[in-house]
């Protein structure tokens, strides 16, 4: 039976910029799964606690979030979307709180790093490191905490009735987020999909990675982001994060099968389409006239 309203586990809780996310790729009628770590998200997905996950994987600023590869690996679910969120921070206390009585800024270690040059003017406030943005701005409200103030998203301040003192306080003012929508095999909907997320291993020899990138080159499939981690316990031995996009799908097929021949456990993590924008609102449905793709599931593939 078909639910009225896809259940989305988030990182943090109602108000952070996960589920701002999320409220950009299903629109605001979903239902908001609070977890309090990015495992706990999974183990909701595992556990048909949730339908979905929407998960952060890296920032223009602060750079990768690793350890989420890890679990991306781990967990065996497929990725099926993405959304980059641009990431406006702003300070906010309770209602009549001046600057001047400011004595702790609290946020989210990857908030904080964004914020270094708008905080490095003020080295008098001490900084508390929170797990979650709204989760410090609830704080302030529960608490009423009239010396602290969070870095945190308008969504957090409208909810719990703070003021904002100081916005946009993000040292690039083109700061983006890049989340991953996740889901079960069974809830992957088809679709014609142009990017693709890989993990692969090559041997350690000279030139081994360059001759698998430059399939991709020679097939015509760009390569949109690659990220390296050390495999656990294994001297020498990485797992390589690729993420590929392509206009026609013959170039990404000839160019996996080709790789195939020099990588080991190679991995699909999903196949999805890239994100796009139409003025401010996101492609998400593939064009009709294309026949649907057959989607393959994370999974070790033969040679």
């Amino acid at each position: 039976m078909k639910k009225d309203k896809p259940r989305v586990a988030i990182q943090g809780i109602r108000a952070s910029f996960h589920e701002q996310a999320a409220f950009e790729y299903f629109g605001e009628n979903i239902e908001t799964i609070e977890c309090d770590s990015f495992k706990q998200t999974f183990v909701a997905l595992e556990n048909k606690q949730a339908d979905y996950i929407v998960m952060a994987i890296e920032n223009s600023i602060a750079g990768s979030i690793l350890p989420n590869y890890s679990l991306l690996l781990g967990y065996n679910f497929p990725v099926v979307g993405e959304v980059y969120l641009p990431i406006q921070l702003h300070l906010m206390a309770l209602p009549g709180v001046a600057f001047d009585q400011i004595k702790y800024v609290t946020s989210h270690p990857m908030a904080i790093r964004q914020c270094n040059e708008f905080l490095d003017e003020y080295p008098q406030l001490k900084i508390v490191e929170s797990s979650d943005t709204a989760a410090c701005a609830k704080r302030i409200r529960d608490e009423q905490l009239t010396d602290t103030v969070a870095i945190a998203n308008v969504l957090a301040a409208r909810l719990y009735g703070l003021d904002i003192i100081e916005r946009r306080i993000e040292s690039n003012k083109k700061n983006y987020t890049r989340f991953l929508i996740l889901t079960t095999h069974d809830n992957v909907a088809k679709q014609t999909p142009n990017k693709a997320s890989l993990c692969f291993q090559v041997s350690n020899q000279v030139g081994a990675l360059a001759k698998v990138l430059n399939i991709f080159a020679d097939q015509g499939v760009n390569m949109s982001k690659i990220q390296s981690m050390p495999v656990l316990g294994k001297r020498h031995e990485y797992n390589f994060y690729v993420d590929v996009e392509w206009e026609d799908s013959k170039q990404y097929d000839a160019a996996v099968k080709q790789v195939l021949k020099y990588t080991h456990n190679f991995n699909i993590l999903g196949e999805y389409l890239r994100y796009e924008e139409e003025g401010e609102k996101a492609v998400t449905t593939a064009k009709a006239e294309k026949p649907a793709r057959k989607y393959i599931s994370i999974k070790k593939l033969d040679k």
